[in-house]
């Protein structure tokens, strides 16, 4: 495989985190898990292009911890509109958090992609609805030919005047499907992003967790929109993944999570699984490795606190056939 250069396109949060163990800490996440894990799988040939906004005193932090990554170039990552995420994360058990933004990262808009158009993928992880906008994402499908991965949990949800943070309607969405190439969501995001015909807001499907009996529908219905492949996390379950086949058909895979014995931290988890997909799809051209290495990076995250936590390309390799053997 020729070298890869990959733009990474999302906040670098300052987060405060109480997790569900009881433990407090205080680190930078989101875009930043992506950028690290995708920096610990790649060749040192390749190159990382984080694009974010941060606060000015967050700059230097920020690029300190990347400094030990040689493929991480850092000249996307800047502090001239002092706006930068600031959130605080409440975890009320393993998998379910009370969120409060108290920061707000300049949006990314076209004019930040200048330098990473030739990019072979673009993996989009915002938190927030404005963060990378619509906008953005046409600007990009027509000025690049590289892949576009979607974390929804940007266009899902928004923010109260006190900044707390909820849940939204995706009611835009197919105005967004044709910008991209593969979609990330779990079941939350999911039920704010399906209202078939005669489902209003706030009645059978939308606004709670997506059934998986759904799921079929809802892929269907974005994969006929010009979205190559849509991946749903199921939490201990794994993920449910759906393509359209040669003749048209719709195709859905399960797969497995990894096992972890000791759950530390699941901030990020979500992050460093869209890095594993973008990187497996990439090196594989295939949806079900894609979705196994997406696995296993977010397995990794959680095992541990810390950046060093993410394994290099031949132990993660390692890791999935020990984990997906026949």
């Amino acid at each position: 495989m020729s070298n890869l250069k990959i733009a990474v396109l999302g906040p670098i949060p300052y987060d405060r985190i109480t997790t569900h163990r009881g433990q407090v800490l205080e680190k930078y996440g989101c875009a930043l898990y992506t950028t690290v894990a995708l920096a610990t799988l790649l060749d040192p040939a390749d190159v990382i292009c984080p694009i974010v906004h941060v606060r000015r005193q967050d700059e230097v932090p920020i690029k300190r911890l990347l400094e030990p990554f040689g493929n991480v170039d850092v000249s996307g990552i800047r502090s001239h509109t002092d706006r930068g995420d600031v959130v605080e994360l409440n975890y009320v058990d393993q998998n379910t958090r009370v969120e409060r933004q108290t920061g707000f990262m300049a949006p990314i808009t076209p004019i930040d992609l200048a330098g990473v158009l030739d990019a072979d993928a673009f993996v989009c992880v915002p938190i927030t609805d404005y963060e990378v906008g619509l906008d953005t994402l046409k600007f990009i499908k027509g000025n690049s030919s590289g892949l576009v991965l979607l974390d929804a949990h940007g266009p899902t949800n928004s923010l109260t005047r006190g900044g707390e943070r909820f849940h939204r309607l995706w009611a835009e969405r197919d105005s967004w499907l044709p910008s991209v190439d593969i979609l990330k969501m779990n079941l939350e995001e999911a039920g704010c992003s399906w209202f078939p015909p005669g489902d209003a807001p706030g009645g059978t499907t939308t606004g709670r967790p997506l059934p998986t009996s759904e799921l079929p529908g809802f892929a269907r219905h974005c994969l006929a929109r010009g979205v190559r492949s849509v991946c749903v996390t199921l939490d201990q379950h794994g993920c449910a993944v759906f393509e359209l086949d040669s003749i048209g058909r719709l195709v859905e895979h399960h797969i497995d999570r990894l096992p972890v014995d000791h759950v530390v931290d699941t901030t990020g988890c979500g992050d460093s699984f869209a890095a594993g997909m973008a990187f497996g799809y990439l090196r594989y051209h295939d949806i079900v490795q894609a979705a196994r290495f997406g696995n296993a990076m977010g397995a990794q995250r959680c095992a541990g606190s810390e950046l060093a936590i993410y394994r290099p390309l031949a132990e993660t390799e390692r890791q999935i056939a020990l984990a997906y053997a026949a």
